[in-house]
């Protein structure tokens, strides 16, 4: 069966090709989105939650266009994309006097998961104003927390999905190319951690990365239909040493190289990241890898 390409990591037939001829010859007047999703249905191509994976067909079906492999329906409409055309998160005012307690004086402290809650536009309005890399909408899986204590916000985390590639990561899971393939979903990445700037409790931060990681998997879970097994998180060195993550019990891992993904030159143009990963079940490799560790 004549390999044509491979797109995310599905290899694409003279036959798939031919499939999908006969699809756009069935409803000629036909959506492209109604196309997309026939494809998925019939590869069954899903995410790990069950939804259809119809912006990547999408994406896919436009590349063998591009190639010359086929002609696509007329598009029906142009939709605005949401994520070129999103506006800054609205600025959120609250209480900004000092909390100088300690983590026993500060009381009950609630982590909440906010995304899709009433309180997901407070998250991104306090990652927006305090923390230094501002607020970028997450694509794909993401859980955002914010932390109170009586009734007031201290801290905010965010998680994603894990990053495709990370060598320091990969070898050190020990996990193979197709692995990691089937298998990243059950890694999630720390992107945002941040304490409002005039909270003042001794740690305080290790505490919430050791609170978040009892209750992120199972809330995962809940949202997406499948637990994660494995955090891991960059901390850029010029910047910070990393000692909350240490006091939480994260592993050190490794650095990076500097190198971003859009360097084409393989001289450093950024400044080295510390990576940390924490293991969220004792038997992750195994779970990751499908070996005992």
């Amino acid at each position: 069966m004549a390999l044509i390409t491979v797109y995310r990591n599905r290899s694409i037939s003279q036959a798939d090709i031919v499939f999908i001829k006969d699809l756009i010859a069935e409803r000629p007047d036909g959506s492209r989105r109604g196309l997309s999703q026939k494809i998925c249905r019939a590869w069954n191509w899903t995410q790990p939650n069950g939804n259809l994976k119809d912006m990547v067909c999408r994406g896919m079906l436009l590349k063998l266009e591009r190639e010359g492999h086929l002609i696509l329906p007329p598009r029906k409409c142009k939709p605005l994309n949401p994520l070129a055309k999103r506006k800054t998160p609205r600025k959120i005012n609250i209480d900004q006097s000092e909390i100088a307690n300690s983590i026993k004086e500060l009381g009950k402290i609630d982590l909440k998961q906010v995304r899709r809650t009433e309180y997901e536009d407070l998250f991104n309005s306090l990652i927006e104003q305090y923390h230094y890399l501002g607020y970028t909408q997450p694509v794909g899986e993401h859980l955002k927390y914010i932390a109170f204590a009586n009734a007031r916000p201290i801290g905010c985390l965010a998680f994603s999905s894990g990053p495709y590639q990370i060598g320091i990561r990969d070898s050190f899971i020990g996990w193979s190319k197709q692995a990691r393939h089937e298998k990243r979903h059950l890694l999630a990445y720390n992107t945002r951690f941040l304490l409002l700037p005039w909270v003042k409790v001794k740690f305080l931060a290790s505490h919430l990365l050791a609170k978040n990681s009892r209750i992120v998997s199972q809330d995962w879970q809940r949202i997406y239909n499948h637990p994660i097994y494995w955090l891991e998180t960059f901390v850029d060195t010029e910047r910070f040493r990393g000692i909350c993550y240490q006091a939480a019990n994260w592993q050190f891992i490794g650095y990076t190289k500097g190198i971003g993904k859009d360097n084409r030159t393989q001289t450093p143009n950024r400044s080295i990241k510390a990576m940390y990963g924490y293991p969220l079940v004792p038997d992750y490799r195994e779970r990751l890898c499908g070996y005992e560790s």
